[in-house]
């Protein structure tokens, strides 16, 4: 059952007369390519706490359709939305328990968890907001009907994750050929967790957090449909190597970028033809680079 605070969440900056003239610039660089998908990452989580209920809402009132999370799982093998392996950053867990450093997920049951403050760290209007369970944050992203880049996050520390992660998205309606052809796509650090997903469910979309080298694109292109860099490692030659390569659903792959969060890097990753940008910003890297979310 959700416990939802009522909050009013701030829309966001404004669009400066900088960011437009950096639009401009790329729409009359590259004037028949679609600008880049922009994702919220960990929802709009410069404007509510990240990876809550509360984030996907910010992201939806801005009007962004795709939203990022990272999956983990609790001792008594409930799947959660948190970043972090510690619960310490994001909630008063150090007040609530303050005897089980170093306060890892895996180590509290989900109704340890449920008793968590996740909003207040972030603002005094989002206290009493919680870690979201899986099934709750599903819920939240089909009624606003938004797309989802879900991170298996650190499944190395969860055997099995990936079948059980599977199975709740089957049970939540998400693995329907609607869902799957255009609103999912799981992405993780872990390459063999992708290839576990891809054996699973070879229709679905999977993106590789990293960037490998340039001659083990082949590898990763066998089971992944994107390759997902940190911004400072994307470079043309990068870009057109990735882009050279077709995925297991005989498509190019694709390259989404992270964390872009100011309009003039959001402008040159545009530029050197990446096709998703991973923001805590949405608004400044949509003004930045023009287009919509989806």
């Amino acid at each position: 059952m959700r416990i939802r605070p009522v909050a009013t969440v701030a829309a966001g900056a404004l669009m400066g007369l900088s960011a437009l003239a950096l639009s401009t610039t790329v729409a009359q660089a590259a004037p028949d390519r679609r600008p880049p998908v922009t994702i919220a990452h960990r929802g709009a989580s410069t404007y509510a706490p990240e990876n809550t209920l509360a984030s996907i809402d910010a992201a939806d009132r801005l009007g962004f359709e795709w939203v990022e999370n990272d999956v983990q799982r609790t001792k008594d093998g409930e799947l959660v939305i948190l970043h972090d392996n510690s619960l310490a950053r994001t909630t008063n867990v150090e007040q609530v328990f303050p005897g089980r450093s170093p306060w890892r997920v895996s180590d509290f049951t989900l109704r340890e968890i449920e008793k968590l403050d996740a909003g207040s760290w972030f603002g005094r209007k989002f206290r009493g907001e919680r870690v979201p369970t899986l099934e709750d944050y599903m819920d939240e992203v089909e009624h606003n009907d938004q797309s989802l880049l879900m991170e298996l996050k650190s499944p190395e520390l969860y055997p099995g994750i990936e079948r059980q992660t599977l199975d709740e998205l089957r049970r939540a309606g998400w693995l329907d050929k609607g869902h799957v052809k255009g609103r999912l796509i799981i992405q993780s650090f872990n390459a063999d967790a992708l290839k576990t997903v891809h054996r699973l469910r070879p229709d679905l979309k999977t993106g590789f957090l990293g960037n490998p080298s340039v001659a083990d694109l082949p590898k990763f292109a066998r089971y992944c449909d994107q390759i997902n860099p940190v911004h400072t490692a994307v470079t043309p030659e990068y870009v057109a190597a990735v882009h050279g390569l077709k995925g297991p659903h005989r498509r190019p792959l694709d390259l989404y970028t992270w964390t872009v969060d100011d309009a003039a890097t959001a402008v040159k990753v545009a530029g050197l033809g990446v096709d998703g940008i991973i923001t805590n910003k949405p608004d400044v890297v949509r003004d930045a680079v023009g287009g919509d979310d989806d």
